[in-house]
């Protein structure tokens, strides 16, 4: 009866990185950062399917809230329960529409952070197979040249107005405030019935409303953008802490 050779366990040294779980593992490793990239790739999905419901949702408020004025102004002679009707309705249409605005430059800010996180888990990839970012046709880094190269820009450093107005965003601000202009015009009408004054001030209200609507945009952009400076500089700090003490150990 012969017995079994007692089997010798494998040396440390010569274990492989796939069966040693508190080693490093690329492919196991590369896996998860697939799986955070479909992640931010879902989120950043639903982020521009909520900014275009809400931006037809706008329109389609508008649409109706012009629809309407022109029915009841036909029905009243345009008198005094039309400019009620119409300052009730507008101001109700430009509360959507200022709502729609904020929320889109949200979305806008958003989208930026998502991509930094993109850009960073295809900068690991680049790591874990160096020459791969070759291929790729996004950035991989978190500098204004990787932001440019994954969305497509050709100049982000700059402020450009057009840009501003051919912008979702700067559409509704836009609309927004033609709706705000008209209101005004409405009001100075009551105040003082004569055309040649209301419609200056509807121009005016017109004109500041669009100034504040960029204003409050590239505020709400640079608040972003500094609150993720800070957060990445936090993430990086720790890592960094982190490697050093796994030296040290």
């Amino acid at each position: 009866m012969t017995e079994a050779m007692p089997s010798h366990p494998e040396p440390p040294a010569e274990r492989s990185a796939a069966t040693d779980p508190s080693g490093p593992n690329p492919a196991r490793r590369a896996q998860f950062l697939a799986t955070e990239h479909w992640s931010l790739l879902a989120t950043r999905s639903m982020s521009w399917n909520e900014s275009f419901a809400r931006t037809g949702m706008f329109l389609t408020s508008l649409s109706t809230a012009t629809v309407s004025l022109a029915l009841v102004g036909s029905a009243t002679d345009f008198g005094s329960e039309f400019v009620v009707f119409a300052l009730v309705v507008l101001s109700i249409t430009l509360f959507l529409g200022v709502a729609t605005f904020v929320r889109l430059s949200q979305v806008n800010n958003e989208d930026l952070y998502w991509v930094a996180g993109m850009n960073r888990l295809r900068g690991q990839y680049a790591k874990l197979e160096p020459g791969i970012e070759d291929e790729f046709v996004a950035g991989i880094s978190l500098d204004t040249e990787g932001f440019a190269q994954t969305y497509g820009a050709m100049n982000v450093t700059g402020f450009s107005v057009l840009h501003v107005f051919v912008t979702t965003p700067g559409v509704i601000a836009v609309v927004c405030s033609a709706i705000a202009a008209v209101l005004a015009a409405l009001v100075a009408l009551q105040v003082t019935p004569a055309m040649a004054s209301a419609i200056p001030v509807g121009l005016v209200v017109g004109v500041v409303s669009v100034a504040l609507f960029i204003i409050y945009a590239r505020r709400d952009a640079a608040g972003y953008m500094a609150r993720m400076i800070r957060f990445q500089d936090s993430r990086d700090a720790t890592a960094e802490r982190r490697r050093v003490e796994g030296d040290r150990g």
